[in-house]
């Protein structure tokens, strides 16, 4: 994959680079303060948006196409939000049914945060760790999840490095989501592409392993952001 290039100049702490302050003219002044779950047991809950540089919460309907593309319902199912930030798609698997969902975030402001959301919906199965997440990923049990997000803030270059390190993790008849600011130019060794779409500046890529039984690639969706 080519390496995106980047939306601004400054460096997410949540990707371990360098960050500078940025300006209120830029995206993520304008991101939203709070989002709903949209589907399964905590339909409707909110959780909180802090302001932290790069953190960008996944749309409603692109998460809307990204469960229907997985079926919905994710009964049993271990799943894995390595750059869990305002922990929507975590949270949102887990209200569908996932058995265990294991959220990642570096930043300390945000995993407080994501404790704090755990708590209130008294989400037993979720299990929030202050993490790095790509060695993370690296030292994790091979075969160990159904699914693996990966959604890192866009100028972080974290894009290639995640994907290697989370192709181990998956189940035979796994799948690993990517949110990423160019589309995939083709799936990295050991993957292959099952579905793409695109929102306004975001594309998304629904990847299976490169063994896994009866896959054919969808054409791209366009979902309006």
């Amino acid at each position: 994959m080519s390496k995106p290039v980047p939306p601004r100049e400054a460096r997410s702490p949540r990707g371990g680079a360098p960050a500078k302050t940025p300006s209120p003219s830029r995206s993520t002044a304008h991101a939203p303060r709070e989002v709903r779950l949209i589907g399964g047991a905590w339909k409707r809950s909110k959780l909180p948006v802090a302001d932290r540089p790069g953190l960008r919460p996944t749309p409603d309907r692109v998460r809307e196409t990204l469960f229907n593309w997985l079926g919905q319902d994710l009964t049993g199912w271990r799943v894995l939000d390595a750059y869990a930030g305002s922990g929507a798609l975590g949270f949102e698997a887990a209200s569908r049914g996932a058995a265990k969902a294991v959220l990642l975030e570096r930043d300390a402001q945000l995993v407080a945060s994501l404790r704090a959301s755990q708590q209130r919906l008294k989400a037993a199965q979720v299990e929030v760790r202050q993490a790095e997440a790509i060695a993370w990923m690296r030292s994790a049990a091979p075969g160990s999840f159904e699914l693996v997000l990966i959604d890192p803030p866009f100028d972080a270059h974290l894009f290639d490095a995640s994907l290697a390190a989370a192709r181990p993790l998956l189940a035979t008849d796994g799948f690993i989501y990517l949110e990423a600011p160019t589309a995939l130019a083709q799936a990295p060794a050991g993957l292959r592409l099952h579905r793409q779409g695109r929102a306004g500046a975001v594309f998304f890529h629904l990847l299976q392993r490169e063994d896994a039984p009866g896959s054919t690639v969808s054409p791209p969706a366009e979902v309006q952001p």
